[in-house]
């Protein structure tokens, strides 16, 4: 036996081949076109069902009359509407400001903003709009919880929770500091309160209730559960995620 023959190399296992860089990349989801057609189907749907009331304010919101426009529910929801394209041309020229400045989630920050304007602004106005007594009867308050509750209807319940539902919807995802449902619901309890605390000072004719302010802080972070996903997104890489954002 020759003890000078060289040992026989271990073995090794093959290196494996790298796979194509457009197989390791993730598909892109369809999520965001998913959720684009919904919200337009929604739109058509909802554009579809009120017809006959938009179209009776149509007229008066045409010739920019401000009685029959602008001092009802309908003429004012068509106003929201008509003014929509503006809201997003307004979006995308914020974003285009951002991205030319350097500033990071353009869009986000931009659709988030008119969002919070353009889905709020109109439901305060309806609130803050007189009854035929205004002026002429005082304040009315109501601090009993629930008793109002029963008389508001299914429409007027459904109309109380869109009051702040943009807000409760957007604000998250423009203040990182609010990616918190508590603190959502703060938001919009506190934003409630200043409302019908401006119908009880001006004496618009309408009841300052505490179950408006309950269905509204509801409706907005009903709201904000539905953008919940997108708050971890909109945090900065580094930087430490609040812990109520997780309940």
């Amino acid at each position: 036996m020759n003890d000078d023959a060289p040992l026989p190399a271990p073995l090794r296992p093959p290196r494996p081949v790298p796979a194509a860089r457009s197989a390791t990349r993730p598909a892109r989801r369809p999520g965001r076109i998913v959720l684009l057609g919904a919200a337009l189907l929604g739109l058509a749907g909802a554009v579809f069902l009120l017809r006959r009331p938009l179209m009776m304010a149509a007229p008066a919101c045409m010739a920019g009359r401000w009685h029959g426009c602008f001092d009802t529910f309908n003429g004012v929801v068509l106003m929201t509407l008509v003014a929509l394209p503006l809201a997003l041309l307004s979006a995308w020229l914020l974003a285009r400001v951002r991205r030319a400045a350097g500033a990071a989630s353009a869009w986000r920050m931009s659709l988030a903003e008119v969002g919070m304007v353009h889905g709020t602004l109109p439901f305060v106005w309806m609130i803050l709009m007189p009854g035929a007594a205004a002026g002429m009867v005082p304040g009315r308050v109501s601090l009993v919880p629930l008793r109002d509750l029963v008389t508001m209807g299914p429409l007027g319940i459904v109309g109380n929770l869109l009051v702040f539902a943009s807000l409760g919807f957007f604000a998250p995802l423009r203040f990182p500091a609010l990616a918190s449902l508590p603190r959502i619901l703060a938001l919009g309890a506190a934003c409630s309160v200043l409302v019908e605390s401006a119908q009880y000072v001006l004496e618009l004719d309408r009841v300052s209730s505490v179950d408006d302010v309950l269905v509204n802080a509801a409706g907005a972070a009903l709201a904000a559960l539905a953008s919940r996903r997108w708050w971890r997104r909109g945090a900065a890489p580094g930087r430490p995620r609040l812990r109520s954002c997780v309940y």
